[in-house]
């Protein structure tokens, strides 16, 4: 049982939380929301679709240092790849059932998600490339998947302001993402992966991640003034404010002394802006339900 425990580990279901906003933001984005097929999208995306992916990423990456999740990640063995397809399997057919559109979309996720470290694809190679990939996937993408799972038509789903929130949930990600990667220049060089956050250095990659966040900020709060909703503008600026300051710290920090580019910061971050965006979403769904 050990080696699947280790397998089950390595599939890192807790780090899953990293990526809540998206689903968050879909949600909020809503008219009304359908809770019983929300819970279900969650549990899909959150405890099969993610995990199975962070499998296979870790299955091909083979990484000896920290992770996403793990500072001292387990060895990786074939039990791993078992869970991977079990995972993949489950959530497919459940979202089938949900909604066969958003079967095919999840089903289209996993592909992809699986040529990012696929070693006969492996689209880590390519800096640019996998940027757009994971970022449009992990953002946009998955923000029209949650809305169809929750049993939003297509034909709304790509409506304005709707297709502007996507947009922006891909800016939100494209900000976070090369910073997932800052302390694994080493690591990375000696796989051959050329990440984005490796072409652009450290202070490249925090200049980089502070215009992408800022440019999705912007639009956001453009889009919910044009739409009167001024009490979400309140609400997200509040909520975010701790995320901006831990950035701040962090980059006077490096700055100051490299060492502060280091997987402990670096989740700390992931774990801030995840809560507090997520708490943003969380509290203007709530408003609004408390107004109808």
């Amino acid at each position: 049982m050990q080696p699947y425990r280790d397998a089950l580990t390595l599939m890192r279901i807790p780090f899953s939380v990293y990526l809540m906003p998206v689903f968050w933001f879909a949600l909020s984005a809503l008219q009304q929301v359908n809770v019983s097929r929300a819970i279900v999208v969650f549990l899909i995306l959150h405890v099969l679709v993610y995990p199975a992916s962070n499998g296979y990423n870790s299955y091909y990456d083979r990484d000896e240092g920290s992770i996403g999740g793990l500072k001292n990640p387990p060895k990786v063995n074939r039990q791993l790849m078992h869970l991977v397809l079990l995972f993949d399997i489950l959530a497919v057919v459940l979202a089938i059932f949900l909604s066969p559109l958003f079967g095919a979309s999840v089903a289209i996720y996993l592909l992809v998600s699986k040529a990012y470290s696929y070693e006969g694809i492996r689209l880590k190679k390519y800096p640019v490339i996998s940027t757009l990939v994971v970022t449009v996937f992990q953002g946009a993408f998955t923000f029209a998947m949650v809305q169809v799972g929750a049993g939003l038509s297509i034909d709304k789903v790509l409506q304005m302001p709707n297709v502007g929130f996507a947009i922006v949930s891909t800016l939100f990600l494209c900000g976070s993402y090369p910073l997932t990667q800052i302390y694994q220049h080493e690591e990375d060089s000696r796989r051959g992966d050329r990440t984005l956050s490796l072409i652009l250095g450290i202070t490249g990659t925090y200049v980089f991640a502070a215009i992408s966040l800022l440019t999705g900020t912007i639009l956001l709060l453009w889009l919910y003034f044009t739409a009167d909703q001024v009490q979400n503008i309140i609400i997200f600026l509040i909520a975010t404010a701790p995320v901006l300051y831990f950035f701040t710290s962090w980059v006077i920090s490096a700055s100051r002394n490299r060492a502060a580019v280091n997987y402990e910061n670096t989740m700390q971050m992931n774990k801030i802006s995840s809560v507090c965006i997520s708490l943003a979403f969380i509290c203007m769904l709530t408003f609004r339900h408390l107004q109808l």
